[in-house]
């Protein structure tokens, strides 16, 4: 179901292979709204885009991206400041007289220092991550899109709130960052055959069980390339005031035999590039003839690891 992807982070690479332009724009509102809206995630890896901005409007992003930063980094020593506090006190009590109490609050307290500290120091590190671009769903990645005539790329969520849906619609449907290939005619009837987009992953990671527990998988295609992984969109207003939310869900079909012997029953198209512009102008265009440009795909090896037991 591409639980999570290595999103190609580097905006430029989206320009050049699609020949869309970047709502500048729109990243900024986005990136704005996140100064007081913990719901938007975005990666460092987008925010690394930004660290020489050239224009006006970058700068203004760069801007937006520093002020983040310096409120998380505060939020995060403040918490260092208080769980110090309490291991401190825990050892004070410990050494008074020995409790449960008092040594459980020291492993919690111990604990959640060196989760803070982790986090201040990737928060702070200018060096890549190889975490810095991987998504989740109700991460915000970059996507193209037809807007006005022209192809774009904008900001959008990763997990699709259908136009007119309650904002319930998210807790009650927790899977809709995957749209089936095979109920792309039902539950997606209102976004196929008319809002479309493209994400590109280098590779994409999945759950899957192994001898009763959880392993995670990690999917590269080889020989190495960028996917264009086939998507549909919708853009959701709030009747109470007016705020637009942008967000997607990957198609996903039947998996290559590769990845259905690494114990997965789902996968992502990744569409061929002569295929985009069809894809992304789907107005007018006949069910039969978008469910082709789906079954003519690229079909790489995936080769995966295992990251986690």
């Amino acid at each position: 179901m591409c639980y999570s992807g290595q999103v190609e982070a580097a905006y430029r690479e989206y320009l050049r292979m699609t020949g869309a332009t970047l709502d500048l724009p729109q990243f900024e509102e986005i990136y704005g709204i996140r100064l007081s809206d913990p719901s938007i995630r975005i990666s460092r890896g987008l925010d690394r885009n930004f660290d020489h901005p050239k224009t006006d409007a970058e700068r203004a992003i760069r801007a937006l991206i520093d002020q983040y930063r310096a409120a998380a980094a505060a939020k995060i020593e403040t918490e260092l400041f208080t769980q110090t506090r309490r291991l401190a006190d825990a050892e004070r009590k410990l050494r008074q007289k020995p409790t449960k109490a008092a040594t459980e609050s020291r492993r919690i307290a111990g604990d959640k220092i060196a989760a803070a500290k982790g986090r201040l120091a990737l928060l702070k590190n200018a060096q890549p991550h190889p975490l810095d671009a991987r998504i989740f769903p109700m991460h915000y990645a970059p996507i193209v899109l037809h807007a006005d005539g022209r192809k774009v790329v904008r900001l959008a969520r990763y997990h699709c709130r259908p136009a007119g849906k309650p904002a319930t619609f998210d807790r009650h449907y927790p899977g809709l960052y995957n749209a089936r290939r095979d109920n792309l005619e039902k539950f997606w009837r209102e976004q196929f055959g008319a809002q479309h987009a493209l994400m590109l992953l280098t590779s994409f990671y999945e759950n899957v069980e192994r001898d009763g527990r959880n392993a995670v998988l990690h999917f590269v295609p080889r020989p190495e390339s960028t996917m264009l992984v086939a998507c549909l969109y919708s853009e959701w207003v709030d009747p109470k005031d007016g705020r637009r939310l942008l967000s997607f869900a990957a198609i996903t079909d039947e998996p290559p035999a590769e990845v259905a012997a690494a114990g997965h029953d789902r996968m992502i198209v990744s569409l061929k590039p002569g295929k985009i512009d069809r894809w992304l102008s789907p107005k007018g265009r006949s069910h039969e003839e978008l469910q082709s440009i789906l079954s003519d795909r690229e079909a790489p090896y995936y080769e995966h690891e295992v990251l986690a037991a």
